[in-house]
């Protein structure tokens, strides 16, 4: 099986029920907080292989859901700036599988759907004492 860096939104429900999928299937997740990473260009492109630059966003970032950002507006040096200026654009989860970069999670479409919605917007975590 697969050893496996998971950069996730920490807190988001679907990037839990991802990371438990892969562990289910047996391979090693070392979860890691997109957000507060370190970004750069050069470090993020890996990620998005030869997708088109609109499915390099997460659909469900603020920005993205009031209209502020469309996805595909820009080129590829724009969006990665936009990117590392604002890691919530950034389609989520990021995994690095042996050595092997890419974005999103591609197994079950409803995995990537937030559902912490009001209005397309993703919400805050719940938090529960």
């Amino acid at each position: 099986m697969a050893s496996i860096t998971f950069w996730e939104k920490p807190g988001c429900i679907n990037n839990t029920k991802q990371k438990r999928l892969l562990v289910e299937s047996g391979h090693t997740v070392e979860a890691r907080d997109l957000l507060a990473e370190a970004w750069t260009p050069d470090r993020l492109r890996p990620f998005f292989g030869d997708r088109p630059l609109a499915e390099w966003f997460n659909k469900a970032a603020p920005r993205v859901t009031s209209g502020e950002v469309v996805p595909g507006q820009w080129d590829e040096a724009e969006t990665l700036a936009a990117m590392v200026a604002d890691p919530l654009l950034i389609r989520r989860p990021l995994i690095l599988a042996d050595g092997r970069p890419s974005c999103g999670f591609d197994g079950d479409p409803a995995l990537e759907v937030c559902p912490r919605t009001d209005g397309g917007a993703c919400l805050p975590p719940i938090v529960t004492l």
